[in-house]
This record gives structure tokens, sequence and C-alpha cells, in this order.
């Protein structure tokens, strides 16, 4: 928040991608931090970690460490089409819309003496998500229960049928399999472990993590299935991926992203011995509206806001033109994209202004805009500044920490939320609809619903859209969700953004056709 079955096309998003390799010859020696004892993968992520309990995660970069100390039933397939594979299941089958069965490897080990993994663990972890009313329980569904048949057979029972299984739940996050008896026994009731997993399962296991500064993983001895790539990887957090372009041009880096606004200069100069790869992005980015704070109460205002920003003009700005502007939530090529918003793209200065008379002028006080304290968001909260005052209409921008900022719409991290006005958000998606409109339903209200936003037709088509099997009437009901979204005024859906990436020649990154790297699958030489 944070992908589609084999056989539900993926082809129409994919068309557009392109797969550019810009290759330079020699290498600079470089700095090392680390003595490298044996293989070693040094490689950045846009935030630091915070929830490595797969029931209770949240954000994509835990998802990345997880995915390497843990395992699943199926899994991701790297590569430009979205697949999956078996991981710990050795068979799995979707026997009618509600059950599906499974058979697990054998052999596969928990750590810390907690024996092997068995059908029983699989029942654990995923009912305990809705046992405990887990934040990320949607994922789940409709899930009733999981039928253990056997040692290592069981059935997946859902009460009804749910689209996203194949897609998000099982290959992603909350498909991640722990161990019953550790977590009980670090929990007493299997509850949430936060960062302190009592047994790991995947190839990897978690040595050290030094919090905003790295995560150091480092080969499971428990670990019977094939050897991953890298003896060790070390994940460097950095908030401003301009950051971890200076770490990769020092040498400290072997695979980053990189940013839109740099790619049009690697193009022209790429660092020695470097690959360069572009990817579309599922991740979608909006200026959102506070509905519930008494400056943001009237809807005049909140659409003289939306018309008065111009998206094409934020991403010439902070993105160098390398984005595209975005129509809604939902990326071009997933059901429920829209062609057209509601509110232009460029905006209409015109119309804002009449919708600021009819609200009887700008606000007394400035509107705050909180935003990530990193070039790209600064940029433009300062691009959105500009605009709002063309029409009269002043703003303070508050640049914060990710650790502040991601707890700022939450409810449970105190009263901030009540002060929050004009927040600039980015949210990671999957290629399934369902993943973007989940967290804009009225139970995510003040947890990731900072607008606040409640509508129960827009509650009804999200939870119908999740069994309905028609391609084009479950694409209808998204794009009639973001229609609601947009007519409260709260939101302004600017970009998707994009996902080039650069790598040592050699190495042999293993992505997500959306350009997320699974590190599990890494190789090569660095």
């Amino acid at each position: 928040m944070t992908a589609n079955k084999p056989g539900i096309g993926r082809r129409a998003f994919l068309r557009g991608a392109a797969a550019t390799g810009l290759a330079a010859t020699t290498m600079p020696l470089g700095s090392r931090i680390w003595a490298q004892s044996g293989k070693v993968l040094r490689v950045s992520s846009y935030a630091d970690i915070d929830a490595l309990d797969p029931g209770f995660y949240q954000n994509g970069y835990n998802v990345d460490v997880m995915n390497c100390i843990y395992s699943k039933l199926v899994r991701y397939v790297p590569g430009r089409e979205w697949e999956w594979e078996l991981e710990a299941a050795e068979a799995i089958e979707q026997v009618d819309d509600t059950h599906i069965t499974f058979k697990l490897k054998e052999g596969l080990m928990f750590t810390g003496g907690h024996g092997e993994m068995t059908a029983e663990d699989v029942k654990f972890s995923f009912e305990r998500v809705l046992e405990h009313d887990s934040p990320v329980k949607s994922d789940w569904g409709p899930l009733d229960h999981v039928e253990v048949t056997g040692k290592y057979e069981g059935t997946i029972v859902l009460k009804e049928p749910f689209q996203p299984l194949w897609s998000i739940t099982l290959p992603y996050g909350t498909g991640h399999i722990v161990s019953k008896k550790a977590v009980m026994e670090a929990t007493e009731n299997g509850g949430n472990f936060g960062m302190e997993p009592p047994a790991f399962s995947g190839p990897y296991i978690l040595e050290e993590w030094k919090p905003n500064q790295y995560v150091h993983l480092v080969r499971n001895p428990d670990w019977k299935g094939e050897a991953p790539g890298f003896d060790e990887i070390r994940i460097l957090p950095m908030d401003d991926t301009k950051t971890a372009e200076r770490a990769y041009e020092a040498g400290d880096l072997d695979y980053t992203e990189i940013t839109l606004s740099s790619l049009a200069q690697y193009r022209g100069n790429v660092p020695a011995n470097t690959v360069i790869e572009e990817y579309p992005s599922l991740y979608y980015v909006w200026l959102g509206m506070n509905l519930d704070n008494p400056a943001l109460g009237d809807e005049n205002l909140r659409k003289a806001i939306q018309y008065a920003i111009n998206a094409e003009q934020i991403i010439d700005a902070a993105y160098f033109g390398e984005a595209a502007p975005a129509t809604g939530m939902i990326a071009p090529g997933l059901p429920g994209h829209r062609e057209t918003p509601s509110v232009p793209v460029a905006g209409d200065l015109d119309k804002a202004r009449e919708y600021l008379e009819a609200a009887g002028g700008p606000p007394a006080e400035p509107l705050t805009i909180d935003a990530l304290n990193a070039t790209v968001w600064k940029t433009m909260a300062e691009v959105i500044q500009a605009q709002l005052a063309q029409i009269g209409i002043q703003t303070q921008i508050n640049v914060q920490d990710s650790g502040s900022f991601w707890t700022l719409g939450m409810e449970s991290e105190g009263d901030r939320w009540k002060d929050m006005q004009l927040v600039l958000n980015r949210f990671s998606m999957l290629p399934d609809p369902y993943y973007a409109t989940s967290w804009f339903v009225t139970d995510q209200v003040g947890i990731w619903n900072w607008e606040r936003f409640s509508n129960a037709e827009f509650d009804e088509l999200h939870a119908n859209a999740l069994s309905e099997a028609d391609g084009e009437k479950r694409a209808e009901m998204y794009r009639k969700m973001q229609d609601l979204m947009e007519a409260t005024g709260a939101y302004k859906f600017i970009t998707h953004e994009g996902t080039p990436v650069m790598y040592r020649e050699g190495l042999e990154p293993a992505l997500r056709p959306d350009g997320r790297p699974l590190f599990i699958d890494f190789d090569g030489e660095v």
C-alpha cells in the first residue's frame, strides 16, 4: 500500500513499458561502507522498516524485507508480466469460487527450534489477521477460515468470491506464514509482534536493524531450499532518492531507484559500469484535504483548490516532465482506470475563482500543506503554494521526516490529524484496483483514510466489486468510486510517477513489473 493471476491480461499495462539498457564501461573504485565477507548486496529503500509482522505490517518497504525472511504459499515472479509461482506450497488449486486447497513442501523449518512449517501454521497466520482486527485485514477480504486436512494439507475457505486473492492476498504481505508456536510464545495471544520476529522461515534472517541507518540480512542457516544469490543484504533507508543517487555514484550502493528528475540527466551521462532501466509505476500521488478540519468545511473552497492546481506544471517542476498526469488513483492498464478526470488535469483558474467566490473568499489564515522532507515533495508543495496564491489562497508548507509524516493522519497516534489540512501523499499499489480503493472506505477513517472521506455508496461499490466476475462491470464500479471521491473536492490526483532504476553491470536484479525489487531473487556479481 502496495498483481494478477497468470492468465489475467496484463499486456495492456506493460505494452508502454520501456526497458532501456544504458551501460558504460568502467567502474569507479568507490568507498565501501562494510567489509565484504562473501557476496554482499547493498541497496537503498525509500523508508526505514517499522513493522515486520506480516499480519500487521504497514507499507511496501516492510514487505521488501518480509519477502526475504518469511515464506508464502506463492510469490510474484520477477519480470515484465504479473505472474505468481509456488514458494512454500508444493501444490495449490482453486477448486471453486470459495475453496482453495494447498499442500506445503515438506522440510521447511522455522528458526530457533520452532520446528517444521505445517498447515496449522498456515491456518494460524491467515486467521490471526481477522481475529486481531489487523489494519490490513481487508487483504483477506471474505476469509472464513482455513481447514486443516493433514499435516501439510489444508483448504482456504472464503465466505464469497474474492477477485484479489491471487493478485494481492497470497503473493504479497498478508500471505506470509509465521510459526504458530513462536508467535504464541512471544505474544501469548497470537497478536502483533511488531519489530521482533520470533522465528524466520525464508532464505535470510534479520541479523541487525539500526533504525534510520540500515537493515542487515544474512543467510538463514536452517534454510534447506535453493541458496539465495547473496550471503548478505544491506538495505539503507533514504527518504530522499537523490541521496541514494549520490550514494550509488560514490560506490556505496549496488542498486537503487532513481528520481524521474534525474533520469534525463543520466541518459546523457550514465555512471560508469551502470545499467539504467525504466519501469511503469503503480504509485499514485495526490493532494488530499481533511474534510473534518473546520478551515476546509466548505465544499466550494475545496473545489476552488482542486481547480487551481495544475498537475502538468507540478510534473514539469518536480519530475522534469518525465511522468504523466494521473486521471485518478488507478493507473493505465488496470480495471477502473479513467481516461479523463472530473477535474481537468491542468485545472481551470477561472472556475477556481468562481468556487472561491461562492465560498466567501479565501480563508483568513494560511492553510497548511504537509509533505515529506524530500526534494520532490518540497518542490511539489512549492508549486501548489504558488498556484493557490494565484487565486488568493495563502499556504504554509510543513516538511516532515518519514517517521513523523506517516503517522500524521492516524488517530491512534494522537490528535495531530485534527490540525492537518492539505497533505501531499503517495501510496504504493498492486495491479488490482481493490488495493487503491480499500484505503478510502469508512472503516479506514483515521487509519489510512486521512481525508476522512466517508460515503455509503462508495463503501457498497467497493464491497461488491471484490466478488464481481464480469470485468467491465467491475471496472465501471471503480471508475464510479473515483468520481465519488473527486466530487467531494477533497482530492486532486497528480501522477503515477514512474520507476527508473540503476544498478551495477554484473548484477542480476529481480524486479516486479512495476519496478519494485524482489531482493530474495537478486543474483550476479557486484
